[in-house]
């Protein structure tokens, strides 16, 4: 009998059926001296292989809606329905003790993969993710663009179908981040997922999603869904000058003043 360190490599699962669901949903925080109410009412629906990148302001509970796609935490009213997801959270959390591939690998090794195997399995993706020659290396050797993607490959290399990111790269330099936008882009073309994309850049939002959420003010709810109709591959200087892409934008900002 094989162990689960010891069993074969697996394809990754198929991604119909790897939707998420949010029905009516309620969550509040209690303190002594008040409640919270994060989220009320919230309704959203991602489909399988589907991109939707959520927006809001501050406080709006839009980390708390990944948190509970996560099952990190369960809703106080409503229903959510979500498989096993791979969440990356807002900073990256790198072991500063581990290089990079050790990093990169650490998912499949709380799996029970060995860390020889885990290693092996992890090298690959750091030549396609422009990341070669610096498998070794220390997070603290390594650019803020360069950590966000060993994050990325630590959340991919399971193999799960959906992707939890909360404002992936919104610690980094505007520069850096338009790259890692177009980097991540490019990703989930060659590694397609279900993608719940939390962040407060509403052009980040329109380039890499199929479908943007429009959150209100705390209690958090949807109040606007914009269907994002632009052509993949999306090339972001030319599409950041596209008139699509401005009315988009605008109907965005325009439901978040409201």
């Amino acid at each position: 009998m094989q162990t689960q360190a010891e069993a074969p490599e697996r394809e990754p699962l198929p991604v119909e059926g790897s939707g998420v669901a949010f029905g009516g949903v309620g969550r509040r925080y209690r303190s002594r001296r008040r409640d919270v109410v994060a989220l009320q009412g919230l309704d959203l629906e991602v489909a399988p292989g589907e991109v939707v990148a959520v927006v809001g302001p501050s406080g709006c509970g839009k980390s708390t809606l990944l948190e509970l796609a996560a099952s990190l935490q369960k809703p106080d009213e409503g229903s959510v329905r979500a498989p096993v997801c791979a969440y990356m959270p807002q900073r990256d959390l790198l072991l500063p003790w581990r290089d990079a591939i050790g990093n990169a690998a650490l998912a499949l090794e709380c799996q029970g993969v060995r860390r020889a195997e885990a290693r092996r399995r992890a090298a690959p993706l750091f030549e396609r993710f422009g990341l070669a020659e610096f498998e070794g290396a220390r997070p603290a050797d390594l650019s803020g663009g360069m950590r966000q993607r060993v994050a990325f490959m630590r959340a991919l290399l399971p193999g799960r179908r959906v992707l939890l990111l909360d404002e992936p790269f919104g610690a980094l330099d505007s520069i850096t981040r338009a790259s890692m936008q177009a980097w991540l882009a490019d990703a989930l073309g060659e590694e397609p997922r279900t993608v719940l994309l939390v962040t407060h850049d509403v052009q980040e939002a329109i380039f890499l999603s199929d479908r943007v959420a429009v959150m209100s003010p705390r209690p958090g709810r949807v109040v606007a869904e914009l269907e994002v109709s632009l052509p993949r591959p999306r090339a972001r200087k030319e599409i950041v000058t596209d008139p699509e892409f401005a009315r988009l934008e605008r109907a965005a900002l325009e439901a978040l003043e409201a």
